[in-house]
């Protein structure tokens, strides 16, 4: 090996002022990152204008040719490997692109890693972000001048960052083209182990990936390998605690609680992004891979980012708002890993796009100092909904094979829990709408009378409830209907739906509830379930409305008189559908102005405390009586205030409540 003239061809000096261009670029990011190392950036921008200087100089001159035989050229060459593989420091081989030829074994060794593993790769891959365009400045600078340099690099390492002086020299190789840099690594001035890790919220990386530091105080590396693994298991446990400590799974909560636990512990960042409801319902993607059934990137669910996690600090809480508002794009890692449900592991970051591009025109890997990278694609086994990314800077090492199969499994346990919080919610949807089915959509206006309902959904569970209410016309006036079908369900919708409907029908040609009530009890026979139910039927006079009440096992309607005094009807009867000598209790009351008609399920009364003791008749009666004054709806406010207060808001059962109340006349 031996120097060369510099005169360049002007095709070469063509690109190398395109190289020029990049790197100013660079040198621009760089100065942006967060935490910008101004002083080498400034030296290598000083580098950058003797390479213009001498390019200018050099325009139009012819390279000097001629660089001997093959014989000569593959001595030169046995030469080079035996020398660079026995050297006793860290020895890269770079070509003129700067990138890594070969490495010697002290080089994979510095690195943590193999000789296999770095070469071809961009030597600035294994450098920290914040020096990254400086050193690769200062190689054009060797390449282009021939002068030999000594620079200041923090490697990349396995465990954490090394700390080193590079020697920056230029070679020419007999039977290659171009020069080549040979870069050998020596001490720091400032000793790796002598470099305080930042601070993390909970140990994290820092307590398990410090291996280097703590072996240099004699440390048994064997015991490095077993708190590295006991680590990782304490963050599978952390997450399954986390992820299912839920009475009722919630997407949002699980999402978020994950992405935090990464960024504590394995990353400096977090990111989580999920398909939505669309293309097909919760969760759908594509089945198998990405050629599996016609499925492309195209048509593939769009990923939503979701969550994004990272330090605390302001500057990267300000960058964290900025990156939810980036959508994975066709092309990055996330959107990659999503269609082809194929993990992917960068330990050396290359690329700076590999994440995306931020508003502002910057990679997100430049943004927030990502040089560590990996993805798992969030799936149940059926299908994929979403990934999980996580971004490393140089100050706890590359991620790692254990780094990747600890997110797969944590890729899991989020599906699992995202697929069942799915289900209950589109359930619970379901639910909602098929109850909305079976109570009156308003409520009819009757002359002299003021109307109102109101129905509570149970606060655990999310199948349809059994309360139904109805007011409706009858043969000789109006009437109206509460009742609740036994248990919950689809089921039990079916039995609400066949009740009320019945009843309305019945009471076209029958006009005492006891009698439509038979009719329905006659219908629901062939049911596997039994129906409680309370009618009145309301005749209109001059004065006074005419009231008459059936039955049918029942909690009893209750009047509450204009001057506040209550009253409960008659109980009796028997449920309705089980059995054929069917026998309603039956009851007739009169109202007058300022009365109200209440009618009620047994959700109200069997509603409990903290203690497990019931709500019970007398407490409604004494919310009834506090609000005797009020209108319907008020009424049926402070009864539902009362009851919430009670029970801490925690209803065992469906409530439903239906009051009329008699106006005075209107003057004509």
């Amino acid at each position: 090996m031996h120097d060369q003239p510099d005169q360049l061809e002007p095709e070469t000096l063509m690109r190398e002022i395109s190289d020029l261009e990049g790197r100013i670029g660079e040198l621009r990011q760089a100065a942006g990152l967060p935490e910008p190392d101004l002083r080498a950036t400034l030296d290598a921008a000083l580098v950058e204008l003797e390479l213009a200087l001498t390019a200018l100089r050099t325009m139009g001159t012819e390279q000097a040719g001629g660089r001997g035989g093959s014989a000569a050229a593959e001595t030169e060459r046995r030469v080079l490997r035996t020398v660079f593989q026995d050297a006793p420091v860290p020895l890269f081989l770079l070509d003129r692109n700067t990138s890594v030829r070969r490495v010697n074994r002290q080089a994979a060794t510095l690195l943590g890693t193999s000789s296999g593993y770095v070469s071809g790769k961009q030597f600035t891959a294994f450098c920290d972000m914040a020096t990254r365009a400086a050193v690769r400045s200062q190689l054009a600078a060797v390449v282009r001048t021939g002068r030999r340099r000594r620079v200041q690099v923090r490697f990349l390492g396995r465990d954490r960052p090394v700390d080193a002086v590079v020697t920056l020299a230029r070679v020419w190789i007999r039977g290659e083209p171009d020069p080549m840099v040979v870069v050998a690594a020596g001490s720091s001035d400032q000793p790796t182990g002598e470099i305080a890790a930042p601070e993390r919220a909970k140990g994290g990386r820092e307590a398990a990936g410090s291996g280097q530091a703590r072996a240099g105080q004699g440390t048994p590396p064997d015991d490095e390998a077993v708190a590295t693994i006991v680590h990782r298991m304490d963050v599978l446990a952390t997450a399954s605690e986390l992820l299912l400590d839920e009475p009722v799974f919630n997407e949002t909560v699980a999402v978020r609680r994950c992405a935090r636990l990464l960024a504590a512990e394995l990353a400096d960042w977090a990111f989580i992004d999920l398909t939505g409801p669309a293309n097909g319902g919760p969760g759908q993607a594509p089945q198998g891979g990405a050629h599996a059934a016609g499925t492309s990137p195209r048509s593939a669910p769009l990923l939503r980012r979701q969550v994004v996690m990272g330090p605390d600090d302001e500057r990267s809480i300000e960058a964290a708002r900025t990156l939810e508002e980036v959508d994975p794009a066709e092309g990055t890692l996330p959107h990659t890993v999503f269609v082809t449900r194929q993990s992917a592991l960068r330990p050396h970051v290359e690329n700076l796009d590999v994440l995306g591009i931020c508003p502002d025109g910057h990679p997100v890997c430049g943004k927030i100092g990502a040089t560590s990278v990996l993805s798992v694609p969030i799936e149940d086994g059926d299908r994929a909904i979403g990934t999980i990314t996580l971004a490393a800077s140089g100050d706890y090492g590359p991620f790692d094979l254990m780094d990747l199969g600890v997110v797969q499994r944590l890729g899991r346990y989020l599906a699992l829990v995202i697929r069942a919080a799915r289900l209950y919610r589109r359930r619970a949807e379901v639910a909602e709408t098929l109850q909305a089915g079976l109570l009156p959509k308003s409520l009819p206006s009757i002359p002299g009378v003021t109307v109102a309902a109101k129905y509570l959904t149970a606060t655990h569970g999310s199948e349809v409830g059994g309360d139904f209410y109805d007011v409706f016309r009858t043969e000789n006036g109006w009437g109206m209907i509460l009742g609740d079908v036994c248990g919950k369900g689809e089921d039990a919708a079916a039995v609400t739906a066949t009740a009320r409907h019945c009843v309305r029908l019945a009471s076209r040609w029958k006009a005492r509830p006891g009698d439509v009530l038979g009719i329905v009890n006659e219908t629901l026979l062939d049911e596997d379930r039994f129906v409680t139910a309370v009618m009145a039927g309301l005749t209109m006079e001059t004065e006074k409305i005419i009231v008459s009440l059936g039955t049918a096992g029942h909690p009893p309607a209750i009047v509450v008189r204009a001057d506040g005094v209550i009253r409960s009807a008659s109980r009796g009867g028997v449920p309705l559908g089980l059995f054929e000598d069917f026998e309603p209790g039956l009851d007739s009351v009169d109202l007058t102005v300022g009365d109200t008609l209440f009618l009620h399920s047994d959700g109200v009364l069997e509603a409990c405390d903290m203690m497990r003791q019931e709500f019970g008749q007398e407490r409604l009666l004494e919310a009834l009586a506090a609000h005797a004054g009020d209108t319907p709806q008020g009424m049926l406010a402070g009864v539902e205030q009362a009851l919430l207060e009670y029970c801490d808001g925690d209803l065992r059962d469906d409530v439903s409540m239906l009051a009329l109340r008699v106006e005075p006349p209107t003057l004509a």
